[in-house]
């Protein structure tokens, strides 16, 4: 199921979509972001983890892979792929991170997941991001199995 693309201004627009996406959104949800380098994948993390309402401030976690948000309505792990996608077998890697542990308690948001963590469950979310040359983002949602359609209206 997709919807129409949502354009987005700023990078504050893309925060303040975040927040309202994540009133859509409960524990047991996979939601893969994707798009390139600098398209707003850790800008809507942000507003989703301000939308759950978790504690501290989230931030890409490029660099620890997988960061655990607490303190919200529902744990928020915020996952990044970037730099699991040179090796091997990323899938492997995901068995590593353990998230199928923690998927069915929390919004699970990774970034660079396509094609490698939608196996974690039945139905997932994915985002598309893309920017433009004048800095607006065009995100599209894409719903994968389960109730995603009826969320998504």
């Amino acid at each position: 199921m997709t919807v129409p693309p949502v354009k987005l201004s700023t990078v504050d627009d893309t925060r303040t979509f975040g927040r309202q996406l994540a009133g859509r959104l409960r524990a047991g949800d996979l939601v893969v972001l994707t798009g390139p380098l600098g398209a707003g994948k850790t800008a809507l993390a942000q507003g989703i983890g301000a939308g759950l309402g978790v504690a501290g401030e989230v931030t890409s976690p490029t660099f620890v892979i997988a960061r655990v948000h607490r303190g919200g309505r529902v744990p928020m792990v915020h996952v990044d792929m970037y730099r699991l996608g040179a090796v091997a077998d990323p899938r492997a890697e995901v068995d590593d991170l353990d998230l199928d542990a923690s998927v069915e308690d929390s919004v699970t948001l990774v970034e660079w997941g396509e094609g490698i963590v939608e196996q974690l469950v039945d139905a997932y979310l994915e985002i598309r991001i893309d920017r433009l040359d004048d800095e607006t983002r065009v995100v599209d949602l894409i719903g994968h199995g389960g109730d995603w359609a009826e969320r998504l209206r």
